[in-house]
């Protein structure tokens, strides 16, 4: 694996995952490309499995067709039976037998589940299937620490060699785009940005990932309160429900919560269950889901969990600790959170045990042996305080050496003396019973014997449902963060390295960073912008062990070398430790080991970073619509915007107003979305970009070239979000389609209905002007010449109340206003924005 040494003579590197594949998507800009050649899907619909009410109220339930089909197997295969010949041989016979008792028993089984209790809510009766747009993936970067740290050591961009850092196929652009999906490339992890219900219909759909993921790890919303759960800005993370500075000013996130929450708890449990359902679809036969909830909605979430997976697949409920006391007034302080573990079949479950260091029991391990080898009983203070412990120091305790079965009584000799045993046999041979002595493992113990078993013969225990071990992080980035000791133990208990993982709850990327920290391959996605921007940050910077490597040709999934070590003092510090047991000493056999996995053996040479992984999106272009329902959802799109922008009245160019009469649709329009009459008579024409996407180049040069001919004197490019080429393209209409163009901030809260139709508000529409750009000769290195490039400012004209209006400029960072004081008392996102509502 190809590593980078660093200044301090320390190399970097980061694993690859040579094994695995995955399908090539398309790049951002291609949407219209590579919709219009036929790879748009048709929305895909999910059915729930049935369930008879406990009642069995066969005129009021939608199963009692079901429930009829497998009473009327058992009625057959009753019949079947007692057509044959009561004790009837033969082989014909009795297979025909078995074949009618299994049908009985499967019939009978089903009936048995449909009948048993069940979780019902509002709206789950009526919604017996749901439907999920099929949309594509788009890349939108590739990122890569190690490309990065090339770059600037080199001073040098290599494109080859970061294209083989993703894996990157050598197709041409037109086979990448064309026929996306219908290639394979190497392995390449993934931040996507998406509605996780979309993503994984697109992972199923688009790229055939069901039976591919080995573990789901989700941490859903706690509960139902709009703001709890957001953190609208990378420097706060104080987060308060109600709150204007608190709400996350996203349209694709604040739509999916309202409508998520519109019936409460209700809407809430539809929400799990939809995305549990997809999630078991991606799950592996052997694969596991974890769910991370708080005691609010435990029970609720079993409930659903059960429908889901089955009863039968459920594997434990995790307690694990939090904090240390979160004070309530009536109730105990709550310190612990779960993880509902269910599997997605039991009996194939891929499972590795882990252990933790053992604790002292002072209770059972009472008596100590020093350097010296003698032993005494432990002071009352040491059983309070192991740590008052002499150094050197080994706690023991005495196990029996009788047994409830055999015969051997024989009294055997011990110093010079013969002892017989209380009750029972002796448990061990004579010839075992002498090995222990010669190992110094008996003792005598007033009038019997005693086997010694020290604490240090089996220094760990295996890891139980309750974590009391698992307490808050004290440097926290992201207001809900989870501490990484829980998400790390499930990924380790059910993969193994080179497993896919997928986090379709991605907050500030804690799966992401632990997949990536054990040689996990991993997908994680969330629907607002912010925690991916903290994730992408959290991983471009991080450090890990390099644990070394099997095969390094393969990468983690040849798995990582174990090995057994002790420090100085003989304590076990590797990844593997002995089982030692009396009966392998009695029995002169090596001792049995148990590997830690958490315990890697690492080459402490090399500073591994995180490996090369793409950020990617989900881009609706209802532009291009290929169904009715697209198109007529794009026209309901249009005229909504076309009524905002008459009701408006307004736009902000060069910091001042421009008043817009007569807003209206343009009569026979290919590009144009509506035009505007100006003061002073001229008119405008106005093309809005997609609603839930960029404004792209090819739809500015569409418009340009409909408004030069049909002799408009100006184009509004209006968006809420826009590609750079397009950024170069209105700039550039003036000069190559000879007409001025504009590009005009839309407002999120146009994509946000009346949510937010209460908050503090001024404007709808804003301009933002172009950077202002200094480049400057930096000297040379290696005969090739250096540019400093300087970003002087920004300009964003916005309206600050009635009459109020001027142009604010960010320079350096701080934010300055021309003309004026800058106002420290208004909202982070209004400063960050610079856009509201009239």
């Amino acid at each position: 694996m190809p590593t980078r040494k660093k200044a301090g003579g320390k190399k970097s590197a980061a694993y690859r995952h040579s094994d695995a594949r995955a399908a090539l998507r398309p790049e951002v800009g291609a949407q219209r490309a590579f919709q219009r050649q036929g790879a748009r899907k048709a929305a895909a619909q999910y059915r729930y499995d049935s369930s008879l009410a406990p009642a069995l109220n066969w005129d009021e339930n939608a199963a009692r067709a079901e429930g009829e089909k497998h009473i009327a197997a058992i009625q057959q295969a009753a019949a079947q039976l007692a057509k044959l010949r009561p004790g009837g041989s033969g082989k014909e016979a009795g297979k025909r037998r078995a074949d009618a008792e299994k049908t009985i028993a499967d019939a009978a089984d089903a009936l048995a589940k449909m009948g048993a209790p069940f979780l019902e809510w509002a709206g789950k009766a009526e919604g017996r299937e749901f439907s999920v747009p099929t949309l594509p993936l788009f890349t939108h970067e590739r990122l890569s620490t190690q490309a990065v740290l090339e770059t600037l050591q080199g001073h040098k961009r290599e494109p080859e060699r970061n294209l083989d850092l993703f894996h990157e196929s050598d197709l041409s652009i037109t086979e990448k785009t064309l026929k996306a999906y219908q290639h394979q490339n190497g392995w390449t992890n993934r931040l996507i940005l998406g509605d996780s219900l979309r993503v994984m219909n697109s992972l199923l759909r688009y790229e055939n990932l069901g039976r591919e993921v080995q573990c789901v790890y989700m941490d859903p919303p706690y509960g139902i309160k709009f703001g709890s759960n957001f953190q609208p800005f990378v420097r706060r993370r104080e987060v308060k429900h109600g709150s204007d500075e608190s709400m996350a000013r996203e349209p694709e996130m604040v739509q999916a919560y309202r409508d998520t929450w519109q019936l409460g708890v209700h809407s809430y449990l539809s929400y799990l269950r939809d995305r549990l359902y997809l999630a078991r679809e991606l799950l592996a036969d052997s694969g596991s889901c974890f769910v991370q909830i708080s005691d609010e909605n435990v029970h609720l979430v079993r409930c659903v969990m059960d429908e889901i997976f089955g009863k039968e697949n459920f594997v434990s409920q995790i307690t694990y600790k939090t904090t240390s006391g979160m004070s309530q007034k009536s109730a105990p302080q709550r310190i612990a959170d779960y993880i509902i573990w269910y599997a997605k079949d039991k009996e194939r479950m891929k499972f590795n045990r882990l252990f933790v260091d053992g604790g002292l029991n002072t209770k059972l391990f009472t008596r100590v042996e020093d350097e010296k080898g003698n032993r005494r009983a432990m002071t009352p203070e040491e059983k309070n305080n192991p740590d008052l412990l002499p150094s050197g120091s080994r706690p023991f305790r005495t196990l029996p050496l009788h047994s409830k079965s055999g015969s051997d009584k024989t009294p055997r000799k011990f110093e010079g003396k013969m002892y017989t045993i209380p009750s029972g046999s002796w448990r061990y041979s004579l010839n075992g019973f002498n090995r222990l002595i010669k190992e110094n493992r008996i003792m005598l113990e007033k009038t019997v014997l005693g086997a010694v078993y020290y604490f240090d013969d089996y220094p760990v225990e295996e890891l139980t449902s309750c974590w009391t071990d698992t307490g808050p992080e004290l440097t926290k980035i992201y207001a809900v963060q989870t501490s990484l000791r829980p998400i790390q133990r499930c990924i380790l208990m059910t993969t193994d390295p080179g497993d896919l993982v997928f986090d379709p709850t991605c907050g500030s990327g804690t799966t992401a960073f632990v997949a990536e920290q054990w040689g996990r391959r991993w997908v994680t996605c969330d629907t607002s912008r912010v925690p991916l921007a903290l994730a992408r940050q959290r991983l471009l910077t991080a450090t890990y062990p390099y644990y070394r490597l099997k095969d390094r040709q393969r990468g983690p999934a040849g798995g990582f070398v174990y090995e057994r070590k002790q420090n100085r003092t003989g304590v076990e510090v590797g990844g593997i430790v002995p089982h030692i047991t009396l009966k392998s000493i009695a029995n002169d056999e090596p001792p049995a080991e148990e590997v830690l996995v958490d315990k890697p053996s690492p080459d402490n040479s090399i500073t591994r970073i995180t490996g090369a992984f793409c950020f990617e999106a989900i881009i609706p272009t209802p532009a291009d619509a290929q169904t009715a329902q697209d198109a007529e959802e794009h026209g309901d799109y249009i005229k909504r915007m076309v009524e905002v922008l008459r009701l408006s009245a307004r736009v902000n160019v060069g910091g001042k107003p421009v008043e817009l009469r007569d807003v209206r649709a343009p009569a026979k329009s290919f590009a144009l979305h509506a035009e505007a009459r100006l003061e002073g008579g001229e008119v405008a024409a106005f093309v809005f970009g997609p609603e839930n996407g960029a404004v792209i180049d090819a739809l500015v040069a569409e418009a340009a070239e409909e408004a030069r001919a049909k002799k408009y004197r100006r184009l509004f490019v209006v968006g809420f979000a826009i590609e750079p080429k397009a950024r170069t393209t209105i700039n550039d209409c003036e000069a190559v389609y000879e007409i001025p163009a504009d590009y005009v901030q839309a407002a999120p809260d146009l994509n946000m209905g009346d949510l937010l139709k209460t908050q503090r508000s001024s404007q709808i529409f804003a301009v933002c002007g172009r950077p202002d750009v200094a480049l400057a000769a930096a000297g040379e290195k290696d005969g090739e010449a250096l540019y400093e490039a300087q970003l002087r400012g920004l300009d964003v004209f916005a309206h600050r109340g009635q009459g109020h209006r001027r142009p604010r400029q960010r320079v350096g960072g701080r934010e300055k206003i021309r003309g004026g004081v800058s106002d420290d008392s208004q909202s982070d996102h209004q400063k960050l924005q610079a856009v509201s509502r009239h």
